[in-house]
């Protein structure tokens, strides 16, 4: 079988793979972004108890692999009665890893604004929320893009993973194909040069999406 009848055999069910492979990235991503505000925002700036439970919740996340995190969630959890489809599992630990990192990410971001705008913040009669908000977590999400776009595509290729518990993302449907042809080497070179363009076309978004949004005078030698 020449490899282009592998392309017109396999592209079919590659493609439905790669429909579910981009909404967990993108679904992903974005509750992530959303939990990586919060854990920053409580560990950078919030009491003692938001600190020790953010900080405790990013380094538990970052500190053990995402495939655990997924056997927990699809095979731990029925002991305790909690039942969670592939999907589901396979998105909540996407969520979860992504949302830790992304709190590192944003709290560099937060940390490399000079402390004079908070000050300047509080002397226009600002609370420190309103200054978070309003000035520091602007700036930092638009410096997080660079770190941002890494995690997308990084989440991109690691959906893969979710294959083991049953989601039916691109490489379980590729796993499929190759079991029914045996064409194993071919079906998953084609698989990877599905990722690379996906991959490519989304680092190109986002490097538009950078330059669109920086700030001016943040690069060195910029005018």
């Amino acid at each position: 079988m020449s490899f282009g009848q592998i392309v017109l055999i396999s592209m079919p069910r590659l493609l439905n793979g790669l429909a579910v492979t981009l909404y967990m990235t993108v679904f992903s991503a974005a509750i992530g972004l959303l939990i990586g505000i919060l854990l920053c925002l409580g560990r950078v700036y919030g009491n003692k108890l938001a600190k020790t439970f953010s900080t405790g919740f990013i380094e538990l996340i970052r500190g053990t692999p995402m495939l655990v995190q997924l056997f927990i969630l699809y095979y731990g959890l029925p002991v305790y009665g909690i039942r969670l489809t592939p999907l589901v599992a396979a998105l909540i630990g996407f969520c979860i890893n992504s949302g830790a990192y992304q709190a590192e990410y944003i709290r560099g971001a937060i940390q490399s604004i000079g402390i004079g705008q908070m000050k300047a913040a509080y002397s226009i009669g600002m609370t420190k929320w309103q200054a978070v908000r309003l000035i520091i977590l602007p700036q930092a999400l638009r410096r997080v893009i660079p770190a941002w776009t890494n995690e997308f595509i990084y989440l991109l290729k690691y959906t893969s993973m979710a294959y083991i518990i049953g989601a039916p993302e691109m490489m379980a449907q590729a796993k499929f194909i190759a079991s029914r042809n045996f064409e194993f080497f071919r079906v998953y070179l084609l698989t990877a040069l599905v990722y690379l363009a996906v991959v490519w076309i989304a680092a190109e978004i986002f490097s538009k999406l950078e330059r669109r949004l920086r700030i001016p005078g943040t690069i060195v030698g910029e005018r």
